[in-house]
């Protein structure tokens, strides 16, 4: 079980929630918000084998971190994993669009190049401005649409592009996101906690909390729980075959 979008590094205690993913099996992909707190990060995966760290720069910082496209280069072939990255517009930070896209258009254009990334892509109130620029570079084949709430027409979309999905408990409590869900490939689904924001209960979620997301997919493919599990298994590994060809630990 694989938590594929997870903010370890904003937990309020970073430390042990690694030590308890790794204690319960659970490999997460520690996603990152600007490149400066990659290396700080990239730490909490040192002896824990369960945990990846993705090199980020979310769209609500780009204009406050753009400067920061440098060190993202520089950083970028010490992980075949990317994210959080994206375009989000929501009205609040729409003012920061024209960074957001120059920030975005950047990060796909150096992952075009070289070994092929993982890219967990928040998409947020921009689910077309996302595939018109992944469209703009075809050799970016690993998408993750994170939390994806388009409409049913930009899901189709998404698909034809060969995006994938992580999915977690936060939006399968949510009848649009069920919905959403039962329209996705399922061999192209993974999970994810997207913790320490996201909460189902008004209580955050941890990585081995994604295990929630089982009867909800139960529900929604009419599978019971061990192939449900199964299913998730061998996407987490089909997806991770794309960039890592021995997924130690994931």
């Amino acid at each position: 079980m694989i938590d594929f979008h997870c903010h370890l590094d904003l937990y309020r205690s970073p430390h042990w929630v690694a030590d308890e993913a790794q204690r319960r099996g659970v490999g997460l992909l520690s996603v990152t918000t600007t490149p400066s707190a990659w290396t700080g990060t990239a730490r909490l995966a040192i002896d824990r084998s369960a945990i990846r760290t993705a090199l980020g720069l979310h769209p609500q910082l780009a204009s406050e971190r753009k400067h920061e496209l440098s060190q993202f280069d520089r950083l970028l072939p010490e992980t075949p994993f990317v994210g959080e990255v994206g375009l989000d517009g929501s009205p609040e930070h729409r003012s920061q669009w024209a960074d957001q896209t120059a920030v975005f258009r950047h990060i796909l254009g150096a992952c075009s190049q070289g070994p092929q990334k993982l890219i967990s892509v928040h998409s947020r109130r921009a689910v077309d401005p996302v595939l018109d620029l992944l469209d703009q570079f075809p050799n970016v084949q690993v998408p993750v649409l994170h939390w994806f709430s388009g409409t049913r027409a930009q899901l189709e979309r998404a698909m034809l592009r060969g995006c994938w999905f992580s999915v977690g408990p936060a939006m399968l409590a949510g009848a649009k996101g069920r919905t959403l869900v039962s329209a996705m490939p399922q061999d192209r689904i993974v999970l994810e906690s997207d913790g320490p924001f996201a909460q189902t209960q008004r209580l955050g979620l941890h990585p081995w909390d994604i295990s929630q997301s089982y009867p909800w997919l139960a529900s929604i493919w009419e599978f019971n729980q061990d192939r449900v599990e199964a299913t998730i298994r061998a996407n987490e590994l089909a997806l991770l075959s794309t960039v890592d060809r021995e997924p130690r630990g994931l």
